[in-house]
């Protein structure tokens, strides 16, 4: 099973774990998030992503979902593409984050 890290602008990654906890009547195991906001040190932000990454590590590896390409959530997630079993997509949404949960029994590349 991938662990999820869900990185986007403040408060939006927040949000999409509570919808997740909507839908599924609490929030699944091995789904982070970090809320990136307008004054952060991106730096120190790479370093809690990395740390975040080791404690949702899973068998089949982490799947990083993020907002917008090239924004500062998506280059902090960018980041963590040279640790082994970690794949960063952008664009997350409601549809597919549920189905990231919904899949995430699958090897992580069928996943992504």
């Amino acid at each position: 099973m991938a662990g999820i890290l869900i990185i986007a602008h403040a408060p939006f990654a927040t949000a999409l774990r509570e919808c997740i906890a909507h839908i599924y009547g609490g929030i699944p195991a091995r789904i982070g998030v970090i809320d990136v906001s307008p004054d952060c040190d991106p730096a120190q932000v790479s370093a809690f992503a990395q740390s975040e990454v080791e404690r949702l590590r899973e068998d089949n590896g982490v799947l990083v979902l993020t907002d917008m390409y090239g924004a500062t959530p998506a280059n902090i997630a960018s980041r963590l593409t040279n640790l082994a079993n970690v794949r960063v997509l952008a664009g997350v949404n409601l549809p597919m984050l549920v189905r990231a949960v919904c899949y995430r029994t699958t090897p992580l590349d069928t996943l992504v």
